[in-house]
């Protein structure tokens, strides 16, 4: 699973973990999957980047200090844009705990 929590350090970045190590609480909100793997994000997050296409990427570097990707020598990363207002139109709506 991945999530992008809003934050200072590591915690700005897109952590990856084993389905069940991270610990999910009512305050977060699954926005979608990468390839079979669930995406989570802060709700606060989501209600700042709920407009913006997230693209998930991985490139060479240190990764963050709790993700799966650090002795990988790569790192994930997240690239963004608006949505277009018919994008908008479109989207399919997000999960949260139940």
């Amino acid at each position: 699973m991945f999530h992008q929590s809003g934050g200072c350090c590591d915690g700005s970045s897109p952590m990856c973990f084993e389905k069940g190590e991270f610990k999910l609480g009512g305050s977060d909100v699954k926005i979608g999957e990468v390839d079979d793997c669930e995406f989570w994000m802060s709700r606060d997050q989501f209600e700042y980047w709920q407009h913006t296409q997230l693209q998930l990427d991985i490139t060479k570097g240190r990764g963050s200090s709790f993700s799966i990707e650090i002795p990988t020598g790569f790192r994930f990363m997240i690239h963004s844009r608006l949505f277009t207002e018919d994008e908008l139109k479109d989207l399919e709506p997000v999960g949260f705990i139940d």
